[in-house]
């Protein structure tokens, strides 16, 4: 599970989305800015698609980085949440929202946030693919 988002002048907005072994990814977003309304989405994926994930999650590193030196969200700031459950282990990440690698070289973990950052942002593409060429309107030809 991934989420990012904060409560602001437009309420709470976020985005997150979910993948459980069975296959089921579901992705919501919710922005009140200009009254926009909740997007939400839910697919299912073959196993061959699940255990590329977990292939990328478990090769990124991630499961032997703390995230005790990252920083914390204040009530102001956005958040960052990612949750990792492969088998009998079960990590749980929160820091403050990384707005870019300048973030992450100032953090006094730059190389446990670097994989974060990158690990994130690889979970993200794959999700935003997945989800553009499920819910494509027009076939390829």
């Amino acid at each position: 599970r991934y989420y990012v988002g904060h409560r602001g002048q437009f309420g709470h907005e976020f985005m997150e989305f979910e993948l459980s072994p069975s296959g089921r990814l579901r992705y919501a977003n919710n922005s009140n800015y200009k009254h926009d309304t909740m997007i939400r989405k839910e697919l299912f994926l073959s196993p061959a698609v699940v255990e590329e994930t977990r292939r990328v999650i478990e090769g990124s590193g991630i499961t032997r980085v703390d995230d005790s030196n990252w920083k914390e969200p204040d009530r102001e700031s956005r958040r960052q949440e990612l949750e990792i459950k492969i088998g009998n282990e079960h990590i749980a990440f929160t820091c403050a929202e990384i707005g870019s690698l300048v973030d992450v070289q100032k953090s006094a973990d730059p190389d446990g946030l670097r994989l974060f950052y990158y690990l994130t942002q690889d979970l993200k593409c794959l999700v935003f693919s997945l989800i553009s060429l499920h819910f494509k309107i027009k076939p390829i030809p």
